[in-house]
């Protein structure tokens, strides 16, 4: 088991009369701090053989974070688990391909929406949880939402976050809706860090820089813009590719299948989300059991522009 940093100082006088009761009081002391900060990591093998790197968080009933992307690694959500945390055991996990669940050979045998929910099955598995509660946002929220129609018996309740929607309508529009955020002089930046990585500009000043120029796009809180843009660069554009082919080539489209999907579900997002209100609705529409909450003040990460609200939101709706 891994712990989160402590540092602990402690200056005393010891006598020697006190040295076996002091030890046992620091031994409990350090005991209740480890708890209070407790982080399981591990690997679960999945049906392929890939080793999926996960993390756990807190105790309570087991709340699944599923991250956006794709193609980039969870670390941008270990604060969110970790707030989550209070209340639940939050696990989050590397998708295959990120972070330190590596492949060899990434490809379209390697990359698919079938493998990805094996993955969180494995998981699931590995650390013995019949049912849990399931949070996806962004991308994370298509996978959760494809999750919920191969394993509904697995789910408890569902949060989609921000969530890309339940089929591909977000590619016809993406694109625009995140330049309309930006003025003219970002985007023509935007298009020159982006040339420049294309034709092999592989530095992480170059990927900042573009990151830099898109965060505004995301979040609303100017003072959060520099944790947005280090987020930006973590992103795998094989991975990327691989998995929007991947999608495209099975015609994702959960609307049947959750047409039978009768827990509860949270659809959260922000007022200004680069996310449009209309797929939050129509998988309102789909889903029997759901509520919408769309956010004041907040772009695409809720818990980041509207702390308060969010949590409060979710934490009301899982009970």
């Amino acid at each position: 088991m891994d712990a989160n940093k402590t540092v602990i100082k402690i200056d005393i006088l010891i006598f020697p009369s006190m040295k076996k009761h002091f030890q046992l009081l620091l031994a409990f002391a350090l005991i209740l701090t480890l708890n209070c900060n407790a982080q399981i990591s591990g690997f679960a093998r999945s049906t392929d053989s890939a080793l999926i790197y996960y993390r756990t968080y807190g105790k309570g009933q087991p709340l699944l974070i599923i991250n956006g992307g794709p193609g980039m690694n969870s670390n941008g959500f270990e604060q969110l688990a970790i707030e989550l945390s209070k209340n639940y055991q939050t696990i989050i996990y590397d998708q295959r391909g990120t972070g330190k669940s590596t492949l060899a050979n990434p490809d379209t045998a390697s990359i698919t929406m079938k493998l990805m929910l094996d993955d969180i099955e494995s998981i699931r598995k590995h650390l013995n949880i019949p049912v849990w509660f399931v949070l996806g946002h962004s991308f994370g929220g298509m996978v959760a939402s494809y999750y919920a129609t191969q394993y509904p018996g697995h789910i408890k309740k569902i949060v989609l976050s921000s969530s890309g929607g339940i089929d591909l309508d977000i590619l016809g529009y993406a694109g625009e809706s995140i330049n309309s955020k930006l003025s003219k002089t970002s985007l023509d930046s935007i298009n020159y860090w982006t040339s420049r990585i294309s034709q092999g500009d592989t530095s992480h000043f170059a990927a900042l820089a573009r990151g830099k120029l898109l965060a505004p796009a995301y979040v609303m809180d100017q003072k959060y813009l520099p944790i947005i843009a280090e987020r930006l660069t973590q992103g795998n554009s094989t991975i990327n590719m691989l998995i929007w082919t991947a999608l495209q080539n099975m015609n994702f489209d959960c609307s049947e299948g959750l047409k039978k999907f009768d827990k509860p579900v949270l659809i959260i997002q922000g007022k200004n989300d680069i996310v449009k209100e209309e797929t939050a609705l129509k998988a309102h529409r789909v889903l029997k059991n759901s509520k919408v909450v769309f956010l004041d003040h907040s772009i695409h990460y809720g818990w980041i522009d509207n702390k308060k609200v969010y949590f409060e939101e979710i934490r009301a709706f899982l009970g």
